[in-house]
């Protein structure tokens, strides 16, 4: 893969890219590039769809209030969507920003918002989280956006899960022991999901049917308690250096 360019501004379109085409804006593309970037006409952006990979962009000005971008050579080929799922108990608004962004940093490759007995929050907005999946991308020179799955019942999500998955979940109550050792028993080649539950941990009986499901992993994620959006981190940066993309193989 391209080295990712930090200096240059990136931008996630919705439509189809090719080269030589040109892409309207939206009212909000043009105010982020024209008056929160203050990026004059011809400045050089980076453009992205989540399907056909990066290619270079050319600013342009059709109007007072309008804008197109002039897409030329692509930069980087469209890489493969990761294989982790990440469900999580949805949290307040600021930590649940801070969620989906990391998640996105670190390789998730569907978000699934989980309703458990504890959950602090209802009623999720898939819009809000694709927002926050995008920006981080545009951020961090990510390619692939993540698909938000529908908030469901914890119930219902165990109900989906295809039983020869392999299902990871933060469990406090797990002896603590070497997570990368205990996640080197997943297959490395199968589906992974990790889920982490709300402030105050699952109930006894939440618990009880995780641990009746066939191919679960109880994770530790350290002697120390962890806030559930830190666990987040954590359990993703542990799934990814045990059998996820960053092993050297």
């Amino acid at each position: 893969m391209a080295r990712y360019e930090f200096a240059t501004h990136r931008l996630f379109v919705e439509v189809p890219l090719a080269r030589e085409a040109r892409i309207p804006l939206t009212p909000e593309a043009f105010n982020y590039l024209a008056h929160v970037l203050r990026m004059p006409e011809g400045g050089r952006l980076l453009v992205f769809n989540s399907r056909d990979g990066e290619f270079e962009g050319t600013f342009q000005l059709t109007g007072k209030k309008a804008g197109a971008v002039h897409i030329g050579v692509q930069t980087r080929p469209q890489d493969r969507p990761g294989r982790i799922t990440l469900a999580f108990a949805p949290l307040k608004s600021a930590r649940l920003d801070y969620l989906v962004q990391k998640a996105v940093e670190m390789g998730a490759a569907r978000l699934a918002p989980v309703l458990t007995r504890r959950t602090q929050m209802r009623g999720l907005k898939p819009e809000k989280l694709r927002a926050w999946a995008i920006e981080a991308a545009e951020q961090c020179g990510i390619l692939c956006l993540p698909e938000i799955a529908p908030e469901m019942s914890l119930d219902a999500f165990l109900d989906l899960q295809a039983t020869d998955s392999a299902l990871i979940f933060g469990d406090e109550d797990a002896q603590v022991s070497d997570p990368v050792a205990v996640l080197r028993q997943v297959d490395p080649a199968g589906p992974l999901t990790l889920l982490i539950g709300p402030e105050g941990g699952f109930d006894e009986a939440e618990r009880a049917r995780l641990l009746a499901r066939k191919n679960v992993i109880r994770l530790s994620l350290g002697p120390r308690i962890l806030r559930a959006d830190t666990a987040v981190v954590a359990g993703l940066a542990a799934l990814q250096i045990a059998i996820g993309d960053w092993r050297a193989d």
